[in-house]
């Protein structure tokens, strides 16, 4: 389903000059972030949303136009985008002595928009689904269709993921994990549907997922308590671990930003790699088609029953991705909130279930992280 009328219009143009499909410039067009949305393409023209483009460069100041002046000679008022180096698809200033300089870039691009887009309806679903409960008592019924549906993936993942992990406080990171999900489940879905205000690749963009790991990142280390510190910078164990070579408290500060480098990849190649593969799988039908109907015909039934099993498959990730992206972020959340140690004499039953829950959260890190 995804980006299948840009395939079909680049197959078109390729056999017209007699050419083979360009299956890696399909699938890294859609993959990366442009400065225009592709909506569709009828006969030979292409309709496509132009974005704004803000630029400031140290030797000419600034400058505001349209993506569309790119086209053509592809270059507009010393600008253009580079298609190789370090700054490959990225806008470049091309000085008089023919060197690049990498501009100051504050375009609005395809996935800043759909994060727009994305965010914007978001906040209209979960209006709308606010507005069911204003006028409501506790003893009327259940609500039922899509209210119903968000009230029972709300109470599921508060009390199935972020109540346990977080623990006693999870009221507090509640409305936090909540959005990170539903932003995440919906970004997924957005994905997958290759129609435009969708179809754009969110979350399969790294500096997306970043910025969702960050926001997790800053929430466990700005409001972790004083335990959480006290076990990272002077843990409980001997002392030759940690003086006078800081082994123990080096391997854990390691730790504090590995978490959220796990989430920033895990969440990024797994979307990226679905994408990748739908797509490959929908140039199957263009490849094979030039080579006869003997061949072409049995291969586009194969490819489109491969393409609907993954996107349904993709459907399954979409909402798998988001879930564990939220579950952990909720671990990490609760392993920055220890209470304090129990004294000596407390009942050996408190501490083993403390015990016991710690060995439970790590479990759940380490296993996820390994899968």
């Amino acid at each position: 389903m995804i980006a299948v009328l840009p395939v079909q219009a680049q197959t078109q143009e390729s056999s017209a000059g007699d050419e083979t499909v360009d299956v890696k410039g399909i699938i890294f067009s859609h993959l990366k972030d442009s400065y225009h949305w592709h909506i569709i393409t009828i006969g030979d023209k292409e309709v496509s949303l132009h974005l704004p483009v803000m630029l400031y460069s140290k030797v000419s100041g600034w400058h505001f136009f349209m993506s569309d002046k790119l086209e053509g000679t592809g270059c507009y008022e010393g600008f253009r985008i580079t298609g190789e180096g370090a700054h490959a698809g990225k806008l470049v200033e091309v000085l008089p002595d023919g060197t690049e300089l990498k501009p100051l870039d504050l375009s609005l691009t395809k996935v800043a928009l759909a994060v727009m887009i994305n965010s914007l309806l978001l906040c209209l679903i979960v209006m709308l689904t606010a507005r069911w409960y204003r006028h409501r008592d506790p003893t009327d019924p259940a609500p039922g269709g899509f209210v119903g549906l968000m009230e029972y993936v709300v109470a599921m993942i508060v009390d199935d993921v972020i109540k346990p992990s977080v623990g006693k406080e999870y009221k507090r990171y509640a409305p936090l994990l909540l959005t990170i999900f539903f932003f995440i489940l919906l970004s997924n879905i957005m994905g997958l549907i290759p129609i435009f205000p969708a179809g754009a690749n969110v979350t399969g963009n790294i500096a997306v997922t970043l910025f969702l790991a960050l926001i997790t990142f800053f929430t466990v280390n700005v409001f972790g308590n004083r335990e959480y510190w006290k076990e990272i910078l002077w843990p409980d164990v001997p002392v030759f671990l940690k003086a006078p070579i800081p082994l123990l408290p080096f391997i854990e500060i390691v730790g504090i930003f590995t978490k959220p480098f796990a989430l920033t990849v895990r969440l990024f190649a797994n979307i990226t790699a679905g994408h990748a593969i739908i797509l490959s799988l929908t140039c199957v039908i263009f490849i094979t088609a030039r080579m006869g109907p003997v061949i072409g015909a049995p291969m586009t039934v194969l490819s489109v029953f491969f393409m609907v099993f993954m996107n349904m498959l993709e459907l399954l990730v979409a909402y798998i991705q988001a879930y564990v992206f939220t579950m952990l972020s909720a671990v990490f959340i609760g392993l920055s909130r220890p209470e304090h140690h129990a004294p000596e004499n407390a009942n050996a039953n408190t501490k083993a279930n403390a015990n016991a829950n710690a060995n439970a959260k790590a479990n759940v890190i380490n296993n996820t992280l390994t899968t």
